[in-house]
């Protein structure tokens, strides 16, 4: 086994479970960080059965004390941290007219500052071993969607952020990777958030036709040990960042025209 320990955030599902389970096969000690104190059990149960060296930490990341404890538990038991996948998030669907803004304000403290928190308590430990920071972000973190005001807020804000931390450490060996998997069949459309807060609890798309959590997470692996700057994980979203770059109209109807067409779209 190797002597090299992930913290994967939102690791209770989707893409954070899928992470857990693909860096605990390549060697790693693995670090699951959730709400779900059930789910990260039943988790933590699965890839210790599988000879996986797993610490579970319930912990909400919107608030700064949790990111702190899980830091500070996985240098308890580890002494050191080399990859931090800074996943958990949150989505919402409404349009900004009709939406309450607690709603930006959850988006926001889960998605951007759940980052911040993490990295910044998680930073001087991965500095002594040029280690990575990992941000599952989205094309919306390039190209503003619309009905999701908050969401495309929050992950901009995650990208300028690794994108300074990126630059701020030219000279120190920190990775820092932006990593966007585009639509991927998980919960996040079911627990996104509608105009009041609650979740919207049934997802708008067709997920069976979706990149599969197993497969981004083979893929971040993969931009983890390449030292990737940038890794948008399909054709569609790479044509969508280049596009927005350089006819910035022509996406913008794109985007709108295809967001408009799914089922109970608030554009209906």
């Amino acid at each position: 086994m190797l002597n090299k320990v992930a913290i994967i955030t939102g690791a209770s599902s989707g893409i954070g479970k899928a992470c857990a389970e693909h860096f605990g096969k390549c060697g790693y000690k693995v670090v699951i960080a959730a709400r779900n104190k059930d789910n990260l059990q039943s988790i933590h149960i699965s890839l210790s059965s599988k000879g996986v060296d797993v610490l579970a930490v319930t912990a909400d990341v919107s608030i700064e004390q949790d990111c702190r404890n899980i830091i500070k538990e996985t240098i308890n038991k580890y002494g050191r941290i080399d990859v931090l996948i800074n996943n958990a998030g949150i989505s919402m669907r409404a349009l900004l007219n009709d939406v309450d803004l607690n709603v930006i304000d959850q988006v926001m403290k889960i998605n951007f500052y759940g980052t911040l928190y993490c990295t910044k308590f998680a930073l001087p430990y991965l500095l002594k071993t040029n280690g990575s920071v990992v941000g599952v972000s989205s094309i919306a973190g390039f190209v503003g969607l619309p009905a999701r005001t908050g969401y495309s807020a929050s992950k901009f804000a995650m990208n300028g952020f690794l994108d300074a931390l990126r630059t701020e450490n030219l000279n120190t060996g920190l990775h820092v990777m932006i990593a966007c998997p585009g639509f991927t069949s998980s919960n996040i459309r079911n627990t996104a958030l509608d105009a009041t807060g609650k979740a919207q609890g049934e997802t708008p798309r067709d997920e069976g036709k979706m990149m599969t959590a197993e497969k981004v997470a083979e893929h971040i692996y993969e931009g983890v040990m390449k030292r990737k700057r940038l890794h948008i994980l399909t054709f569609e979203g790479k044509l969508a960042v280049f596009l927005s770059k350089f006819l910035p109209s022509f996406i913008s109807k794109a985007v709108f025209n295809k967001l408009a067409k799914e089922p109970n779209s608030p554009f209906q």
